[in-house]
């Protein structure tokens, strides 16, 4: 395998699974397949840029703390850097960092002119207030103000923020550059120049691309028996929609455990008890409860990890009864897990190409807000959709060309087009 050196900023304990040496690893294994020079390969390997930024925050008792805020952009070879914004304790600098790097292939598999970034600050959004949350939120962003832009990085919602972080980084942007600036953030209320659809994006993209895979088999989804871990936006979206197409939704978690059902979950049922129960689906009383370890290993046809990487690893491989799975959410699959289940003929949908809706409606919200000239909900599902099976075609023209797994034609893809670019653009100087 081609070595290349890590940024000295990503020491870690070999015990645990770093999110950077797994993107890494991802990236040294389409490189070796690619052949690709190793200068170009280790200038990928860093994020072009890298910041961290004191956000200094009154709280409602009147007590400062100081938060910590990250942003990490990867590559800006292809367009704008691009990627979302996270609130949860677990955020790290090191897994910021992948998840620019593999929002990076992401947007190059999908055609989409973006590089990969990722932000995130270290907090539980659930103990902070509304006004904590607001100013938490408005003073990072103006601490980025310098490194962001519409034409430069546009950032989105992830964990723990949404369409109101969205609303009130745009109002501060605009406000210290003195005219609104709708294309600065994606992901935003449609009052302030959202894109209807967005809110369901990446669970619409995941059913697309279950759908397809299902199809390539010679299946429909009316029947197929489909547990997902994570029943938040991505998760809770691809259930509603798979459901609404006749699949059999056997089993869903949320952060405290899940339930499971033989004969299948009534998910509006199920979304209306989560509303109101501060969006857990535990003790939903028409189904028998099951732990989130419980749920990946259940016999189904498809698996849906949608919440947090590392949940497929060496250590439950061997329990996995799908034959299907769909990366919902960001490396859920550790790439060892990924041969283990590859060899034993499991269909791997990997997440550069099955969570990639999100992005592609944030693309279509960005061209629409720069454009002043807003879709429908119908056009935006169809450009969506097209975008979306044209890159499911390409990765299965590449595996069949190239006889690998899904995940490393993915991969070649995106790479192989950034590799190209920078070819293509040259090192300055």
């Amino acid at each position: 395998m081609v070595t290349t050196s890590r940024p000295v900023w990503e020491n870690h304990s070999p015990a645990h699974i770093c999110p950077f040496d797994q993107a890494c690893s991802y990236l040294e294994w389409a490189a070796k397949e690619l052949k690709l020079d190793p200068g170009l390969l280790e200038i990928l390997s860093h994020p072009r840029k890298v910041v961290t930024v004191s956000i200094p925050v009154k709280m409602d008792n009147g007590e400062v703390r100081v938060l910590a805020g990250h942003r990490v952009q990867h590559s800006d070879i292809l367009g704008p850097y691009k990627g979302g914004i996270r609130y949860h304790p677990a955020v790290t600098l090191r897994e910021v960092s992948a998840l620019a790097m593999l929002m990076t292939w992401k947007c190059a598999l999908l055609g989409i002119p973006y590089g990969g970034a990722k932000g995130g600050i270290p907090i539980d959004p659930k103990k902070y207030s509304v006004g904590e949350l607001e100013r938490i939120s408005r003073r990072y962003i103006s601490e980025l103000i310098k490194d962001i832009g519409p034409s430069v990085d546009i950032p989105a919602p992830d964990m723990g923020t949404s369409a109101r972080e969205m609303a009130w980084m745009m109002d501060t942007y605009s406000v210290n550059v003195g005219h609104a600036v709708p294309g600065i953030v994606t992901g935003k209320p449609l009052s302030v120049g959202g894109s209807l659809g967005r809110e369901m994006a990446t669970g619409r993209g995941v059913m697309i691309i279950v759908r397809e895979a299902l199809a390539d088999q010679g299946r429909s989804l009316p029947g197929v028996r489909i547990a997902i871990q994570g029943f938040g936006n991505v998760g809770g979206a691809a259930a509603e929609l798979l459901h609404q197409e006749g699949a059999k939704i056997i089993a869903v978690s949320s952060g405290a455990g899940g339930v499971f059902s033989e004969t299948g979950l009534d998910i509006p049922a199920l979304k209306a008890y989560a509303a109101e129960n501060h969006r857990s689906v535990v003790g939903f009383p028409q189904a028998t409860p099951i732990s989130n370890a419980d749920l990946l290993t259940l016999p189904c046809d498809v698996l849906i990890p949608a919440a947090l990487e590392n949940q497929i690893t060496e250590e439950n491989v061997d329990h996995i009864q799908a034959q299907f799975v769909a990366e919902a959410a960001n490396g859920p699959v550790t790439l060892e897990a990924n041969r283990v289940l590859e060899a034993r003929g499991v269909t791997v949908l990997p997440d550069i190409l099955a969570n990639a809706g999100g992005v592609v409606v944030s693309y279509l919200e960005w061209v629409q807000g720069l454009s002043y000239l807003f879709w429908d909900e119908e056009r935006v599902n169809r450009e969506m959709e097209h975008l979306m099976v044209n890159a499911y075609r390409q990765v299965i023209q590449q595996a069949q060309a190239r006889r690998v797994n899904l995940r490393l034609a993915a991969y070649t893809l995106g790479v192989g087009r950034v590799a190209q670019a920078l070819t293509d653009r040259g090192l300055y100087p």
